[in-house]
């Protein structure tokens, strides 16, 4: 890629936050509408957990493959193939007859979104060379997602409450378009030096697992064990050939040797436990406020914006904080703020009085909004050029695989708890076990990212990007320049 003004990276930026405002602002607006939903489509709560996580499934399931894809064929291709398949999506979500029918389109969409996110993010990195440039960039990514969290809410429940909730879907279009344009005029090509080749059976292997533990964890609540046990089996059976296929490969679509750096397979599991508590707590708010409170869905919406707000505010400020000192400490405060939010709901009930609920909306912005960009950052950040879609592909990977199960669980432990009892009555103590939930996977962002933040992490950050850069390299030391 030819080096940029600065006027030009920042438009490149800009493009590249559009496509990650219509993804994300899919699931804050799709949140709030989930109740008019249950009620036009006839939903159960499993069948509101398949919106969610079919999109996200599909999403988690291809990223890596979009990602590697883009790095082969051209990140810009990829990136306005992306658009074109979303906001198609969208557009057959807005006429979807039925639920399966939504939950169908919804993967339609997510084809599209799996090659936007990791795309845009290797073209940041590609764009942004400097460090303290590309951390800066990164946080006005992250701040992005706490625009979508703002708005999404509110513009959901003003499309919900005047429209209905088909309409959440026609807000991509003109986003989509505009986004199209502009990558087609502006935004230059770029891809890996060496093209990697394409890996069916890993991919397969992926598709299988996330597909049959979703299904599994969501299931189990309704189905007999007879059902769930054999996709949980083919999980496992997934994972243990994934674990052995994916290294005998030269060129594998999970490269393993990533995992050997620490700051890198922690960041994995910091973005796994930050966005499976992001998706357990969207879905647990939205239906406590609408199904038990009675809010409709503009309300709802307003107070969301509790949360919202310190997100898109502390977004930018970590950031600017791992630019400058580096992750540990942004993750330390989103660690703290996201654990002391889920024992607040767990131990003190706070959806059942006004102040603590808006403490406890407070608590986990803050905690979401520190979170992302140390994520983001940490995954790229030493990793060869030339990998930088694979690698940030694996990061959203994780995010996506976090949500789907945050949801999935969640979901999962919610209806279990209600059962065939008063929704209202019941939901408060069958919600407890999931708040338990939320609050550990704060404490797991916490506690991994003080291990993976120091010296000698960044020591064997550095070796694995050694040994990537010889591996993809086959000349002699003294031969290379």
């Amino acid at each position: 890629m030819p080096e940029l003004s600065h006027g030009r990276r920042m438009l490149v930026l800009a493009i590249c936050c559009m496509s990650l405002l219509i993804v994300s602002l899919d699931n804050t607006v799709l949140n709030v509408a989930l109740p008019a939903m249950q009620r036009e489509l006839h939903a159960t709560t499993s069948g509101l957990q398949w919106t969610i996580d079919a999109y996200t499934l599909v999403l988690a399931s291809l990223l890596m493959l979009a990602g590697s894809t883009a790095d082969r064929i051209g990140r810009k291709r990829v990136f306005m193939a992306g658009l074109v398949v979303f906001t198609a999506g969208s557009v057959l979500c807005s006429l979807a007859p039925d639920l399966s029918s939504l939950v169908v389109f919804r993967m339609v969409q997510a084809v599209g979104g799996s090659m936007l996110n990791p795309v845009a993010m290797s073209i940041i990195t590609n764009t942004f060379t400097d460090r303290r440039e590309r951390a800066r960039a990164i946080g006005v990514w992250g701040a992005v997602v706490g625009i979508s969290m703002a708005a999404g809410p509110l513009v959901g429940g003003l499309l919900v409450e005047s429209v209905g909730w088909r309409a959440i879907f026609w807000i991509n279009l003109p986003v989509g378009l505009a986004a199209l344009l502009l990558t087609w005029r502006f935004v230059p090509e770029s891809r890996a030096p060496r093209a990697r080749r394409p890996d069916p059976v890993g991919q397969l292997l992926v598709i299988a697992l996330f597909g049959s533990l979703t299904y599994a964890i969501i299931e189990a609540p309704h189905a007999a064990l007879t059902v769930t046990a054999p996709f949980a089996a083919v999980a496992l059976v997934a994972l243990l050939a994934l674990l052995r296929y994916e290294p005998r490969r030269p060129e594998p679509l999970i490269d393993l040797r990533f995992f050997r750096s620490a700051p890198f397979s922690g960041a994995t599991v910091i973005a796994v436990s930050a966005f499976a508590a992001l998706g357990g707590f969207l879905f647990l708010s939205t239906l406590y406020l609408q199904n038990v409170r009675g809010l409709n869905a503009l309300e709802a919406g307003l107070w969301m914006l509790p949360m919202a707000v310190p997100t898109f505010l502390c977004a930018p400020l970590s950031g600017r904080l791992v630019g400058s000192r580096g992750p540990r400490l942004p993750l330390a405060v989103a660690g703290v703020a996201m654990t002391a939010s889920g024992l607040l709901f767990a131990l003190f009930e706070a959806e059942t009085s006004n102040t603590t609920l808006f403490l406890g909306y407070v608590l986990f912005g803050i905690g979401f909004g520190f979170v992302n960009a140390p994520i983001t950052n940490t995954a790229v950040s030493g990793m060869p050029t030339e990998q930088a879609g694979v690698a940030s592909a694996v990061a959203s990977t994780s995010r996506q695989l976090g949500q789907t199960l945050g949801v999935a669980v969640v979901g999962a432990v919610l209806a279990a708890g209600v059962g065939s009892s008063s929704y209202a009555d019941a939901f408060v103590p069958a919600a407890r076990p999931g708040w338990w939930i939320l609050a550990a996977c704060g404490f797991s962002v916490l506690l991994v990212g003080a291990l993976t933040s120091g010296r000698w992490a960044h020591r064997t950050a550095e070796r694995t990007a050694e040994r990537l850069k010889t591996a993809e390299d086959p000349r002699p030391t003294g031969a290379r320049t």
